[in-house]
């Protein structure tokens, strides 16, 4: 839930510092610092805060951040699924996106692909596997042998199913 207004009314009218701010309404400090900072490039005061609601003051401060949201935003997260079509490439999304939205404003190409390639940046590397219960077993030898108190050495089995995890492991002299 925004606390523009309550932020705006303990800067501007009770004077507190923005740590004060922030403690008091469960906030981070930057958070504080943003709204602060908007309220002046807007040229806000307490007395012009005060008559107005949330939804008009959001309005208000947030006039400089509505450039970027002119722009009809494309579905990254489709985007990155079908480059992993073969043959697929930025330019045909791209083109493909410019002609869904022929009437409103789209990004260039090079902003596109900027734009692509950030969104890329922060997905996390990882491979989701799916396994049905039953099909896989996975097996091997884990790690180094360990000693034994007859001085021998034993190899370490690990067994595990693919869909529940579920691991059995034993000690063995050989991996044969």
């Amino acid at each position: 839930m925004r606390k523009i207004k309550d932020v705006l009314r303990l800067k501007l009218d009770a004077k507190l510092s923005h740590q004060q701010i922030a403690d008091a309404l469960g906030l981070s400090k930057g958070v504080v610092t943003k709204y602060a900072g908007l309220a002046a490039t807007a040229g806000l005061d307490w007395f012009t805060v005060q008559g107005m609601d949330e939804a008009a003051l959001e309005r208000r401060l947030m006039v400089g951040s509505q450039k970027a949201r002119d722009y009809v935003q494309p579905d990254y997260g489709r985007m990155h699924r079908e480059l992993g079509r073969k043959g697929m490439t930025l330019m045909l999304l791209w083109e493909e996106h410019r002609a869904d939205f022929a009437h409103c404003q789209t990004y260039a190409y090079s902003q596109f692909c900027e734009n692509y390639r950030r969104f890329a940046k922060q997905l996390k590397r990882s491979m989701r596997q799916v396994h049905r219960a039953g099909e896989k077993l996975f097996i091997d030898f884990a790690g180094p042998t360990i000693a034994l108190t007859d001085g021998g050495r034993a190899h370490i089995y690990v067994a595990s199913l693919g869909a529940s995890s579920y691991t059995y492991a034993c000690a063995t002299p050989r991996e044969t």
